[in-house]
């Protein structure tokens, strides 16, 4: 009786995961109603399992399931995050656009628009054409736009993120 608790429980996380890549282990806590111990208990077992990717981070960890693709994972954990995909889907929308278009558009304070960028063109999610300008466009606009449209953001992404924002602005 107990282990098919046990594996309701990890199909049922199984299939947030599946339906939320890159969800944070607090959205997973509050959407399952699981207790901390046990969830940290189900999620270490779909880890050890290689049924879930693991994202650790400061102050994050992020789950997807193994199905997500290496190139997906790769822009679903920058555009998860919201500043960023605003500026991902201003560049989309955009093909080319300078630093100051995209300042202008996402009202972020410079520092903040360059430190963005600097880790989307790392992540090859972005590159810069350099001249009388810097020129900023999608390395791989088909993919991109194939993650988006796929993986859109859910609602506790959205409210999670604004807290984030100014938690980083103060």
């Amino acid at each position: 009786m107990e282990q098919a608790v046990e594996e309701d429980s990890r199909a049922m996380l199984l299939r947030q995961i599946e339906g939320n890549p890159g969800i944070r282990y607090r959205e997973l806590l509050r959407m399952t109603g699981l207790v901390n111990g046990v969830l940290t208990y189900h999620l270490a077992a779909l880890e050890k399992t290689d049924v879930v990717k693991v994202e650790r981070q400061s102050r994050m960890t992020r789950y997807y399931p193994v199905s997500v693709s290496d190139s997906e994972y790769a822009v679903l954990k920058f555009i998860r995050h919201d500043p960023m995909r605003q500026i991902v889907l201003f560049i989309l929308d955009h093909e080319l656009c300078t630093f100051n278009e995209i300042v202008s558009h996402t009202k972020k304070a410079p520092s903040t628009v360059s430190s963005h960028l600097k880790r989307l063109k790392e992540a090859g999610i972005i590159s810069v054409r350099y001249g009388e300008y810097q020129l900023y466009r999608l390395a791989e606009k088909d993919l991109i736009t194939e993650v988006i449209s796929k993986y859109r953001p859910s609602f506790a992404d959205r409210v999670v993120d604004n807290y984030v924002e100014l938690i980083e602005e103060l």
